[in-house]
């Protein structure tokens, strides 16, 4: 979705280099990390709070138009945007949970490097092409309210699938789907007071 959004800001090679090197980054981290971290945390854990950052990540997708051309001032140039911006977002997320899991699993660290980073710029191409050619057609507030449902599904599936106890089960995504209606209703009354 990073990607897909940034390709419809800069050039899709730069996007797509920067996608590159932070994912370079961020899964040699996981990877080299997986033994270790999983001796530690149980990985179940990981995948709870990753589920949850999910849903929120998503609440702030929403409101990520409050930002005010933040995201168009020259701090960096594109390609540091992108690679800073994308090995943030990739920090706890699934595919970093993955590449720790598979790293712990089958200790081979250049193979589980090549197969995550393969995968991950396989689906990065996709994205950038849907957003080079959609993201002229589409407006910024769809792509936002869309990405954002996706990363809150996502979040309610992981939390759904990785919780066995029902009552905490039931008593987390309640919890999450009240802060999420909170935070929707909070962020319609600041867009009706402008």
């Amino acid at each position: 979705m990073l990607g897909m959004a940034f390709a419809t800001r800069f050039k899709a090679m730069t996007v797509l280099a920067g996608v590159l090197v932070a994912t370079l980054a961020n899964h040699f981290l996981a990877v080299s990390l997986g033994d270790y971290l999983t001796t530690i945390i149980p990985l179940v854990y990981i995948q709870i709070a990753a589920s949850i950052s999910f849903v929120l990540f998503g609440l702030w997708t929403i409101r990520g138009d409050s930002l005010e051309g933040e995201d168009k001032k020259d701090y960096f140039n594109p390609f540091w945007t992108v690679t800073i911006a994308f090995f943030i977002a990739e920090m706890g997320d699934k595919t970093q949970l993955t590449s720790i899991a598979l790293a712990a699993k089958y200790h081979s660290l250049w193979f589980v490097l090549a197969g995550t980073t393969l995968g991950m710029m396989i689906s990065n191409i996709i994205g950038i092409i849907v957003g080079v050619v959609l993201g002229k057609k589409i407006p910024e507030r769809i792509v936002k309210v869309f990405s954002a449902a996706i990363f809150i599904l996502f979040g309610y599936l992981g939390i759904f699938n990785y919780i066995d106890d029902s009552v905490l089960k039931v008593f987390i995504m309640a919890v999450m789907a009240v802060i999420s209606a909170a935070y929707i209703y909070w962020l319609r009354r600041l867009e009706t007071k402008k």
